[in-house]
């Protein structure tokens, strides 16, 4: 079958003209890069029965709009591939693009016992169509919890759990329920006296930010943080956390944020390039603010609070010690 291509279809000469710079649809590849995966996918799908084209948003779409062809999303894709060298990208995307297709061929699962098998899983709302998303309200800006499935390592997410006999209360609740009961995969990195737990290997692992009362007790052993934790969820497979102690908060706030923007801008399934501070209480705020310049940030209103508070107990701390025999004079 021959592939059917829009040629520049983010503009004229848009390759030719501007190869080395970012492609605003495909991050973190150029639009060199850009063009050239679009071309493998093409070739890859042309090469499975599918006659799909690239009108130049982030995902191959049916030559004849009348067909049930499946529209097959490259913005995953462009993450995956933009971590190997381009000699492996043609083996990269025809696996990908043949998965694809048969997950779709087989057909969405369906959950056979909800109250067993549902997670709640945090998504990006403009991932999905605002339509499927309108009566979801946010738990953090951008993002909403929505039940879903595991089923082959292929993740199912539900928008109508009237399909199966449930309310939207009723789904939530069962899905919380069961990501509660996930096992962590937690990795602890401390470099220069900043310490900070890594949850990943999971399409959950993001999600667990819903049940974080559970993380902290069960797979980081804190049962109670007095000063809260700072989070970040930058993709669906990457939970970071640092538990606050003192006024290292203050290093590991930079790094987490270096860390949240490159997982964001790079990693499959983004969520947040935000970095929020959670009270002992579970309640979140953004750690940081924009300034007037957008590639600019400044410690949130709360965050500066709990800087202050660490501040003057430490000071306490030091005027106790030098008081004690023996103390600092």
């Amino acid at each position: 079958m021959p592939v059917d291509t829009t040629e520049h279809a983010h503009g004229n000469n848009y390759c030719l003209d501007h190869p080395g710079l970012p492609d605003p649809m495909l991050p973190p590849l150029t639009r060199r890069q850009a063009d050239r995966m679009v071309q493998l996918a093409l070739t890859a799908a042309a090469d499975l029965g599918l006659s799909l084209t690239y009108r130049g948003g982030s995902a191959l779409v049916p030559v004849d709009r009348s067909t049930d062809d499946p529209v097959l999303g490259l913005s995953n894709l462009a993450r995956t591939v933009g971590r190997f060298e381009e000699d492996r990208w043609p083996e990269l995307v025809a696996e990908h693009v043949e998965v694809v297709l048969e997950q779709y061929r087989a057909g969405s699962a369906v959950p056979a016992d909800p109250e067993r098998d549902l997670i709640q899983r945090i998504v990006a709302r403009d991932s999905l169509p605002a339509e499927w998303t309108v009566d979801r309200p946010d738990v953090l800006p951008g993002l909403i919890s929505v039940p879903s499935m595991e089923k082959d390592g292929l993740i199912t997410m539900f928008l109508q759990p009237s399909d199966f006999g449930l309310s939207w209360p009723e789904a939530d609740r069962f899905g919380l329920a069961n990501l509660r009961r996930l096992e962590d995969d937690v990795t602890l990195v401390e470099e220069h006296d900043i310490r900070l737990a890594f949850v990943n290997g999971s399409g959950y692992a993001a999600s667990r930010v819903l049940v974080l009362d559970t993380v902290l007790r069960d797979s980081l052993q804190v049962p109670d943080a007095p000063f809260g934790v700072l989070a970040a969820l930058p993709a669906r497979d990457t939970l970071i956390l640092h538990v606050i102690e003192d006024l290292g908060v203050i290093p590991a706030l930079g790094l987490m944020v270096n860390l949240a923007a490159r997982g964001y801008a790079r990693d499959p399934g983004p969520l947040s390039p935000e970095v929020y501070l959670v009270t002992p209480e579970l309640v979140w705020h953004r750690a940081t603010v924009p300034l007037t310049d957008e590639t600019s940030l400044r410690p949130s209103a709360e965050f500066g609070a709990l800087v202050r508070q660490l501040a003057i107990r430490e000071q306490r701390c030091d005027d106790d010690d030098s008081q004690r025999p023996g103390g600092a004079k």
